[in-house]
């Protein structure tokens, strides 16, 4: 046999056997074996490199991590799902789906486990992958091509797939066995832990290194083809319906979550909902609900969309799984911005497979709507089946001479005075010589959106600064060889190259400098934004508020944010003392035009958690174009936004009248004023 021959042999061969471990749990060698025909498979392509190919199970992962993230508009938007919460939702749902239908008998629908992940684009052309993408806001998400062709699960070529363009949406998301090593790896490592397997799955795929995410251990569910012509007219019979099309995706060699049931109307699927409720518990996957679409594909044309959800689909969503526990003391974390947010000490309970112990209380606020006390039993669920949060307080078991709990006046780190704005629930420490602060803060500056310095991690910088060698961020550039050989879990090999790390950094972008500086609303599309228009730090430390203001995507929060930062004496020092150790300061200006203001006089109000956006992010897209957004709620207010578990601010805004705004539609707002 000739190398080529065998080469095609080897390539067909492992794919095999990756199909049959990543996506069928059904391995037939050991994992000897397996790597003897990598090996064998990796030695002839050096041997013959003209015979190298990118779909080749050799190139998943990339030699180098990428400089940053490309921004893609997606063919057809990536909708997300209304929600239904019980039976009588469904049953709305199959309602408002028939009368759209003119009337007719419940259809035949498809029920799929909804999958706690990321959501996918995969673009795939003579058969090959050549793009993936994330969904971002549904409009725009970024390229992670080279992270994406590091999941095994996902095939870099199709198997008797279409000759031409197809793309393909789907999950990515954690096992519950690699989720719980990652973070038994971080715990162990000194570094925060993941909330839950969609932020890790997140997370995972916005890391620049393909090699490390290579190593975490993700998979993949795919579900869907989508866009225009990916229903060239010899697959539109294959296409027809959605349980066709999960059946041609597996047989492309796709990965299709296998346990999906095509039901004859809607007792078919109350009856699988009803099947997952308790079962879903053993899958080797988080899922908290169930996915309703309609199975004809042209009825789902003639159903159509809205500006946030396709009318053809809906999530069902299993109730959070809830236990009671006894809240030991509720102490408060100080954050990089010096942010004092509350939490929960809770003696453990087991929610939903899992030991609780902490658990959010948002902010004083919240507590004292809720009225939760030290020494209460309280409610405790996992919001999604994974984050933990306190529902509030069981007044039954509440004990004698309880108090209401009151937000301390100090910080618990470095009994600073805590100051709350007028316009806002969140309390600080105005301290930037606090210990938690200057942790956090200094983790932010080196992590992989800021100074990407690889090897400064959590346990290290908290060596540094109990140690006193560092207490500015200035400081990581005056450390020396010899300083860091003294510290643990740090020999003369690692310290030499973590000086390597630290030494790269100065040539960093001067975007990357302005984003580890942790000014307030400044995040990575701020700092790049400022950093293209004014090309320098000094000439952002020189310019006025209103100056600022005016540049594209800036707003009079973001501006006067920046401002203010510069005008503290010890801030501009720092900046001083990175450039006289050599980081860079100075780029290349791409000033853009002046961009019109489309929401100039109305004013918004963010409440509750946002799915696609930080609300600093939300605050500033709305800024940018030209809205003003305040902390509280007035009869003067234009729109309140409401995210997940939203505050009082929903109550004031339903009992003055004000028009609030979904994530969804709010979506719809900046993009048609973009």
């Amino acid at each position: 046999m000739t190398a080529a021959g065998r080469i095609d042999q080897l390539r067909r061969e492992i794919r095999r056997h990756e199909e049959l471990y990543y996506v069928h749990a059904q391995p037939e060698i050991a994992d000897a074996a397996f790597d003897a025909l990598m090996n064998e498979l990796r030695a002839l392509e050096a041997a013959h490199p003209e015979l190298v190919t990118p779909d080749s199970p050799t190139q998943r992962v990339g030699g180098r991590p990428v400089e940053g993230f490309v921004t893609v508009v997606h063919a057809v938007p990536m909708l997300s799902l209304d929600n239904a919460y019980d039976e009588a939702d469904l049953r709305a749902f199959d309602e408002r789906v028939r009368k759209g239908l003119g009337g007719a008998d419940s259809p035949s629908y498809v029920c799929e486990l909804k999958i706690d992940g990321l959501s996918i684009s995969l673009t795939y052309e003579h058969g090959k992958l050549v793009r993936g993408a994330t969904r971002g806001d549904g409009v725009r998400g970024e390229e992670v091509t080279f992270n994406v062709r590091t999941i095994r699960a996902i095939p870099l070529a199709l198997k008797h797939g279409p000759a031409d363009r197809v793309e393909i949406r789907g999950e990515v998301y954690f096992p519950r066995q690699a989720f719980e090593r990652l973070n038994a790896e971080r715990e162990e490592q000194g570094e925060p832990l993941f909330a839950n397997p969609r932020n890790a799955a997140a997370g995972t795929m916005r890391t620049l290194d393909p090699t490390q995410v290579s190593k975490r251990g993700l998979s993949a569910w795919l579900y869907q083809v989508v866009g225009p012509g990916t229903n060239p007219p010899e697959n539109a019979a294959e296409l027809a319906t959605h349980a066709a099309m999960l059946r041609a995706l597996k047989a492309w060699g796709c990965p299709v979550e296998p346990h999906w049931h095509e039901a004859d109307g809607l007792d078919g699927v109350l009856a699988f909902c009803e099947t997952w409720r308790e079962k879903r518990h053993t899958l080797p996957f988080e899922t908290d609900g169930v996915v309703v679409k309609l199975n004809d594909l042209a009825l789902r044309e003639r159903l159509g969309t809205t500006s946030k959800f396709p009318r053809w689909a809906t999530a069902f969503k299993y109730p959070a799984q809830q236990a009671t526990t006894l809240l030991e003391q509720i102490e408060v974390n100080i954050g990089r911005t010096g942010a004092a947010t509350p939490y929960a000490v809770l003696e453990p309970v087991q929610v939903a497979g899992s030991t609780i112990s902490l658990a959010t209380l948002h902010n004083p606020e919240d507590i004292a709507r809720k009225d939760i006390r030290e020494g209460d039993t309280v409610i405790v669920e996992k919001a999604g089946d994974v984050i933990p949060r306190v529902v509030g307080p069981v007044l039954a078991k509440r004990p004698p001479h309880s108090r209401p709990w009151v937000m301390p006046t100090d910080c618990p780190v470095c009994h600073s005075r805590l100051h709350k704005a007028e316009d806002e629930v969140v309390w600080r420490c105005e301290n930037s010589s606090c210990p938690a602060r200057l942790m956090r803060s200094l983790d932010h500056f080196v992590s992989r959106g800021a100074m990407n310095i690889e090897g400064l991690g959590e346990v290290l910088i908290r060596q540094l600064v109990e140690k006193a060698l560092v207490k500015d961020a200035a400081d990581i550039y005056h450390l020396t060889a010899g300083t860091l050989e003294d510290l643990e879990r740090l020999g003369k090999k690692s310290a030499a190259k973590l000086m390597g790390q630290i030494e790269r950094s100065k040539a960093n972008e001067v975007w990357r400098l302005l984003n580890a500086l942790g000014i307030r609303h400044v995040g990575e599309r701020g700092a790049q934004v400022l950093a293209d228009h004014f090309g320098s730090v000094e000439a952002i430390e020189a310019a006025p508020v209103e100056e600022l203001q005016e540049v594209h995507e800036v707003g009079p929060v973001m501006a006067v944010s920046v401002r203010s930062w510069f005008d503290e004496p010890r801030n501009r020092r720092l900046v001083e003392r990175l450039r006289e150790a050599g980081v860079r300061t100075v780029g290349e200006r791409k000033a853009a035009p002046r961009a019109p203001k489309p929401l100039a006089g109305k004013s918004f109000v963010i409440t509750g958690t946002l799915d696609s956006m930080s609300r600093e992010a939300a605050a500033a897209r709305l800024e940018a174009l030209g809205g003003k957004v305040t902390g509280s709620v007035s009869r003067k207010t234009s729109y309140v936004i409401v995210g997940a578990e939203p505050g009082s601010k929903l109550e004031k805004a339903r009992a003055l009248g004000v028009p609030t705004l979904e994530e969804g539609e709010f979506l719809g707002l900046i993009m048609g004023e973009s």
